[in-house]
């Protein structure tokens, strides 16, 4: 991941490219270029570089519930040690889909997404808990999502 504490500059048609595909991530490079201005091929370019500097990832984002995926958690973490290392163990985990070291009551904030309650308990009593620095979690269990947007823009 870049570093969070350095902003990439972009100037104002980068942003408007972002902004056109935060909307619509299926647009095309010929109706973004319209829209901002550009030919296709100098869209392509800049999304190229935008997607290789990590400033931006074209992802399909998926209703977990749809795919089978009835629990979704977020997990409070403490840890004794580094807690960047129980950080990036974490991060191997294929169910864990979102880490995030904090400040305040916990350590680290991991999302989840599993099957079941089961596969939940499974979960964290074979992998979350036995990872070295592990000391103490907390599960949030979602009852009801209601908003998940990825539309914030580049302000």
């Amino acid at each position: 991941m870049a570093n969070p504490n350095r902003a990439v500059v972009l100037d104002d048609v980068s942003k408007a490219i972002i902004e056109q595909l935060q909307a619509d991530g299926r647009k095309s490079y010929s109706d973004i270029g319209r829209a901002v201005e550009l030919s296709e091929a100098a869209v392509r370019q800049r999304v190229q570089k935008l997607t290789d500097s990590g400033v931006m990832q074209i992802v399909a984002v998926t209703d977990p519930m749809q795919l089978g995926f009835f629990r979704q958690a977020m997990i409070g973490i403490r840890t004794v040690g580094d807690a960047r290392a129980v950080a990036d163990k974490l991060g191997e985990i294929p169910a864990v889909e979102y880490v995030v070291l904090t400040a305040g009551g916990f350590d680290i904030l991991a999302e989840v997404v599993c099957e079941d309650d089961d596969d939940l308990l499974n979960l964290l009593n074979g992998q979350i808990r036995t990872v070295e620095g592990v000391v103490e979690t907390e599960v949030f269990m979602y009852l009801q999502l209601k908003k998940q947007h990825y539309n914030w823009g580049t302000r």
